[in-house]
């Protein structure tokens, strides 16, 4: 402990860490895979070939040094003592001094079991296999790892985000690509569903076991809902799809067809459209110097000092149909001004004409209009007039050569009650 106190700050104990403490409970067996996998790769792979020939052989576990000899004829004599001897070092191999044999250790047994598990899920996203394996040999067994679970959990929302990601860049090469592994990928959530509906229906699992268990659900459907997803993202994109006449060639074609083509190929095709850019070898930079300081620098100078006035121009006349609708505006505001009692809105918007009482009656809508009344015109005025209106469900018939019809509304002052 005191060299692994090295690697933590001078106030803090290893010792009184829950992780630390796990993984020192657990050294025995770590030790095992460290004697695996210290050094070269050739070397790592020769120890593993000799471990798990001697953890074949499940009806007579012991070996002689004769039995190991002839088992392992095909190595070097040399390079099989060396590893026999850095197995025996690592705590793998034990020789039982008694009856003269060689036997597997319990450290060697559980590393060449997890590596077993680990080499029967190789092939499309092999991580996830061993996970939802690890999973379900603890629910087997009673005895569910929460750091599984979590690592379970963890994998699931990677592979959700790679998909996802790939429905998002509305790529068809992309998303071709992630359709095949993520059929491979449902093949082990398909697997892990059951052994997640057996922990959630444990009642002897602990309340953080269960939320993880309980999350790892919810990502199996969210995983679930993309294989639709996928479906018809495909199908929308073959329906765009460009159709180049009779060949029977589409853009998809078109586009994969460069994407494997080597460079040197699309230079040679776009060499005939690409057109020669001449080099201005006859402009020196003097000249170039002299051009821009007149561009940026004289022609600003020369806009600056003209200070002559510009000439007189007449006002524009006003619009005639708009000094018409101001001057309606303004009588129907003196009209309604000095309105004191309830009266009809014939009264008040009937004119001469159609024209003059429909703009009118339009103005009517504009009373207490808070957005219409802070503006600075006759038609804020009238929208700040204190009238109401009331009533209008009915229609009458006023006597007027343009006018047929007016709605049986009212105004009334504030000082009016409600009738």
């Amino acid at each position: 402990m005191e060299s692994l106190s090295s690697f933590f700050q001078p106030d803090i104990d290893p010792a009184s860490l829950h992780s630390v403490q796990r993984l020192n409970d657990a050294w025995p067996y770590l030790s095992a895979f460290i004697t695996l996998f210290r050094g070269g790769d050739e070397e790592v792979l020769m120890r593993l070939l000799v471990l798990r020939e001697l953890g074949a052989r499940a009806e007579a576990p012991f070996w002689t040094p004769q039995e190991l000899a002839q088992r392992f004829a095909y190595l070097n004599p040399v390079k099989l003592d060396t590893i026999l001897k850095r197995l025996r070092e690592g705590g793998l191999l034990v020789w039982e001094t008694d009856t003269g044999l060689y036997q597997l250790s319990e450290g060697a047994r559980i590393a060449m079991a997890a590596l077993a598990t680990l080499m029967d899920v190789t092939g499309d996203d092999a991580e996830l296999g061993y996970l939802t394996s690890q999973v379900a040999a603890g629910q087997a067994v009673g005895q569910v790892s929460e750091e599984a679970l979590r690592h379970l959990l963890g994998r699931l929302n990677e592979l959700y985000a790679e998909f996802e990601d790939a429905l998002e860049s509305q790529s068809e090469f992309r998303i071709r690509a992630a359709q095949p592994r993520l059929e491979a990928v449902w093949r082990w959530v398909a697997k892990s569903t059951d052994v997640v509906r057996q922990l959630t229906a444990d009642d002897t699992l602990t309340l953080t076991t269960l939320s993880r268990a309980q999350a790892i659900a919810l990502a199996q459907s969210r995983m679930l809902a993309l294989a639709g997803t996928f479906e018809r993202r495909l199908a929308q994109l073959a329906a765009q799809r460009v159709h180049l006449g009779a060949s029977g060639l589409t853009s998809t074609d078109i586009a994969a067809w460069l994407r494997n083509a080597g460079a040197a190929d699309l230079a040679r095709l776009v060499a005939p459209a690409i057109a020669a850019c001449p080099e201005p070898a006859f402009l020196s930079t003097p000249e170039l110097a002299d051009v821009a300081e007149y561009e940026l620098l004289a022609r600003e100078r020369a806009r600056a000092d003209d200070t002559v006035l510009p000439g007189a121009e007449a006002a524009p006349e006003a619009d005639a149909p708009e000094v018409e609708r101001l001057i309606h505006a303004e009588t129907l505001y003196d009209a309604l001004a000095s309105l004191e009692a309830e009266s009809h809105i014939g009264d008040a918007v009937l004119a001469d004409s159609y024209n003059e009482t429909a703009y009118r009656l339009s103005l009517l809508s504009l009373l207490g209009d808070p957005e219409t009344r802070d503006e600075a015109s006759v038609v804020a005025a009238l929208a700040r007039l204190p009238l109401r209106l009331e009533g209008g469900g009915g229609i009458i018939e006023p006597d007027h050569p343009e006018v047929a019809s007016l709605s049986d509304a009212r105004l009334v002052p504030p000082a009016q009650p409600l009738s």
